[in-house]
């Protein structure tokens, strides 16, 4: 069968013939921290059915926006390629217009942490001023990187020692997002905690930055 077009000379709908179609760009949520096995995408994008997440990958690796990678037998995973990356920034926008639109979540709502690693990583860049350097994320069992620069937030699989740790648990990150508090209140209240020796450590942490 094949994928139906807008057909129309724009780019907003060429993107959408690229990436609109359903769980596409929670796809691209789920691999922008790094790479993925096929059955933890699965596990982490509740309500998808297997068929409909190959289709997906399958259509995504077609339109250079996901490639698979075999780390040892039979371990394969899927990656985000640099053109897929570029797409992290929109989640980034969509996560800030969507923020207004998060209430409690309700009883039947699905939650993983790493879900809000986009929105936390903009509160990041914003509470690090001009300071930059990598972060290590610890939130609750998930972790990850990510790099704060000149050009904004990319998120890193490097294993080196990180200039600022920043731990946290979902309730926080999920408060974050919503706007009920900011980085700066919760790391007053001990609800963020920062561990550093640098000027990106200080600046995330002012108040309870440790070495």
């Amino acid at each position: 069968m094949s994928r139906r077009s807008y057909a129309h000379y724009c780019p907003v709908a060429r993107t959408l013939d690229v990436i609109g179609e359903r769980w596409a760009l929670l796809i691209v949520r789920e691999l922008a921290l790094g790479p993925r096995r096929y059955t933890d995408l699965h596990a982490d994008l509740p309500g998808i059915s297997t068929d409909v997440l190959a289709a997906r990958l399958k259509d995504m690796e077609a339109n250079g926006l996901v490639t698979r990678r075999r780390l040892s037998v039979p371990v394969w995973v899927y990656e985000l390629t640099p053109r897929g990356h570029e797409l992290v920034p929109v989640l980034a926008g969509l996560a800030s217009w969507g923020s207004a639109l998060l209430s409690e979540a309700d009883p039947t709502d699905a939650l993983r942490g790493h879900w809000f690693a986009i929105p936390l990583a903009t509160a990041l860049r914003q509470a690090a001023g001009s300071a930059t350097g990598t972060v290590r994320v610890l939130l609750d069992e998930h972790d990850w990187s990510l790099r704060i620069g000149p050009g904004g937030v990319t998120f890193t699989g490097e294993d080196t020692e990180p200039d600022a740790t920043v731990r946290l648990d979902t309730a926080t990150a999920a408060a974050l997002a919503r706007g009920d508090t900011r980085l700066s209140d919760a790391v007053a209240h001990g609800e963020v905690t920062v561990k550093g020796d640098t000027a990106l450590s200080c600046a995330l942490g002012t108040t309870n930055s440790v070495r």
